[in-house]
């Protein structure tokens, strides 16, 4: 992973975790409030439950004149004091030392819950009953080490399925810039031959050795740079989808190739053989063109040097057959993939056959291949199906 895909992965997980973790956060928050709200609902209530058990009694007792005995309650977590009118503590079960504020009803402190429950009987000396519970602190606590856990959790879990989306997302993008890191290190070297036979042709000339050769030498480096661009040129700027269908030889239009690619395939001492026989298609010339040329490049590029291809046209079939290095079975299903090609080594950058499929998607031609490894290969493409009618009673 280089240093922009690590940039991009840090910047996608840094905003996708952080706004899950934000909402997630908003989320625990409210959920958090209503718990202690519940928490302070149920302390109050069972406070205020004991307080009225403790003030029954003291009234029972002091209705039948006896004096009231305190005694610790059946809850141990509850515990309380009584103090008189003057808010003198007259016992205390109370475990904390805090200040009691008398003016409100239920309160919290920092360590307790407190409920005060006021006797209003002027013959009773004891005034108020101070509750006191620590379970509802411990209670909030046990919440507050819920809800960091569930948070700390669901950071982990976001965080793991961000970077698999990440992972899932920026593999194409990974790929797509790996095609085009190799597509520029093909075209240096796919440009590099012919420019080189090209600049040392030149040079030899200049020097007035051997003209004639170095002259067909320069016309095929030529014709090699603009076959590349023309590749280039028409997968680049989309020209699948410009057509202009008109009738027209192919047979004349597959022997100007020959006759093209023969200027070519002499820097491998390469001959083309053609049989070609009459046929007339209603089809876009331009990608006609291309189907043909791409073909015979790619046999002349895989072909060995001192050998043969053989172009023929037989009633509607157009083959393209080399001797060359051949194709395996496993990468004859990939081969008509966009930048996939036969052999590195060869150079070339993997979009002649894929020009060569899509045209013929586009006009439902059938292309075949049939190759085996060292002993060449066999690329046809069935044009019947577009051939002027003239031509097939013919």
């Amino acid at each position: 992973m280089n240093y922009n895909e690590k940039k991009a992965l840090i910047s996608f997980l840094s905003i996708y975790v952080g706004s899950a973790i934000f909402l997630i956060s908003i989320l625990l928050y409210a959920y958090y409030q209503e718990e202690i709200k519940t928490l302070e609902n149920t302390c109050n209530m069972e406070l205020s439950h004991a307080s009225m058990g403790i003030k029954t009694d003291i009234m029972n007792s002091y209705m039948h004149n006896k004096k009231f005995v305190p005694k610790q309650l059946e809850k141990g977590e509850i515990r309380y004091a009584l103090y008189d009118k003057d808010k003198k503590l007259i016992y205390s079960y109370l475990d904390g030392k805090d200040f009691v504020d008398f003016d409100k009803k239920f309160y919290e402190s920092s360590h307790f819950h407190f409920f005060i429950e006021e006797i209003h009987d002027m013959n009773i000396p004891i005034k108020y009953i101070v509750m006191e519970t620590c379970q509802g602190i411990l209670d909030k606590n046990s919440l507050k080490i819920y809800i960091l856990v569930a948070l700390l959790l669901s950071a982990i879990f976001v965080a793991f399925i961000a970077y698999l989306l990440a992972k899932v997302l920026l593999k194409p993008v990974r790929e797509k810039v790996l095609h085009l890191d190799n597509f520029i290190k093909d075209s240096a070297h796919e440009l590099n031959t012919p420019i080189s036979v090209l600049m040392t042709s030149v040079s030899m000339l200049k020097k007035g050795k051997n003209p004639e050769k170095m002259m067909k030498y320069i016309l095929s480096s030529s014709k090699q740079i603009s076959q590349i661009y023309n590749d280039i040129h028409f997968s680049a700027f989309d020209s699948f989808h410009e057509s202009v269908e008109e009738e027209f030889n192919l047979d004349e239009l597959i022997s100007d190739s020959v006759d093209y690619f023969n200027d070519i395939s002499i820097t491998k001492n390469i001959v083309i053989e053609s049989s070609l026989s009459e046929c007339i298609i209603l089809m876009d010339r331009t990608k006609t063109q291309k189907l043909i040329n791409n073909l015979i490049s790619n046999s002349i590029k895989y072909s060995n040097y001192n050998e043969k291809v053989i172009v023929t046209l037989k009633d509607g079939i157009f083959s393209v057959q080399d001797f060359g290095i051949g194709i395996s079975k496993k990468e004859q299903s990939e081969i008509f993939k966009r930048y996939k090609r036969g052999n590195n080594i060869e150079g070339g950058f993997g979009i002649g056959l894929d020009i060569v499929n899509r045209i013929c998607d586009d006009y439902n031609l059938k292309l075949n291949l049939i190759s085996k490894i060292k002993k060449g290969s066999i690329f046809s493409i069935n044009f019947r199906n577009i051939i002027v009618e003239s031509t097939k009673e013919d």
